[in-house]
């Protein structure tokens, strides 16, 4: 095998890109919810 590094845990740049997704979607999805409450009282 030419990897010698442990498969365990991710590297730094992974775990900062996924939380990063994690944050956006939240974002989006509360974005979404805030825009079909608005559509929906006008």
């Amino acid at each position: 095998m030419l990897w010698s590094d442990p498969e365990d845990e991710p590297p730094e740049e992974l775990r900062e890109a996924q939380e990063m997704l994690r944050r956006a979607g939240l974002v989006v999805a509360l974005a979404m919810f805030v825009a079909m409450v608005l559509l929906g009282l006008l």
